[in-house]
């Protein structure tokens, strides 16, 4: 049996973290999931056309902001920059998704839009691998008889994934193709 990482560890760093992003930090930023199968691509993967993407839904977030830069290109001085979104897994699982009552999880993936600050960024890389105590409980590695190497045989109790982090680049507005009016009559808040 591991010492540490039990479900009363697991939940009072749960808590503290809520308090920390709820309650002290309070960063939110909406996040535009993108609808594939609505949206016509070519056989490079690539939006031909128009971009489809369901209701916005605010959420509570870590941000990291990377350095701006304005580099010239073919078309004059362009923007770049970049923000690491941070977010609690269980703020992601059991909310109304898109307003319609229906509880599910919101799973950040390439290709989705998050509006920050005025600023649309889309997701280029999703880390999924903060574990709390070092340990995913989903993956217990077991032998033949219900055993791990050190002879325990309830590790599934033990460990918490904690975060999904989404890396992202801006996106000048008028590639996104949201407008701020649509942005604000059509946001819903996730707690």
């Amino acid at each position: 049996m591991a010492l540490f990482g039990g479900a009363r560890d697991v939940s009072m760093f749960r808590g503290i973290s809520r308090e920390l992003m709820w309650d002290v930090i309070v960063q939110e930023c909406a996040i535009y999931k993108f609808r594939l199968e609505e949206t016509n691509v070519n056989i490079y993967g690539e939006a031909a056309e128009e971009k489809y993407y369901e209701a916005p839904m605010l959420l509570n977030t870590l941000v990291d902001r990377k350095d701006q830069s304005s580099p010239n290109t073919d078309l004059g001085i362009d923007f770049a920059g970049g923000r690491t979104f941070k977010f609690l897994r269980d703020d992601l699982s059991g909310v109304k998704a898109n307003g319609s009552g229906n509880i599910g999880v919101i799973v950040p993936q390439i290709g989705d839009i998050i509006w920050y600050e005025n600023g649309y960024y889309e997701i280029y890389n999703i880390i999924n691998n903060q574990l709390f105590v070092g340990k995913d409980p989903d993956y217990p590695n077991k032998d033949d008889n219900g055993y791990n190497a050190m002879g325990n045989s309830d590790l599934e109790n033990f460990g918490y994934d904690v975060s999904i982090i989404a890396e992202a680049h801006y996106v000048p507005a008028d590639r996104v193709g949201i407008s701020e009016e649509r942005l604000i009559s059509s946001i819903k808040h996730v707690k």
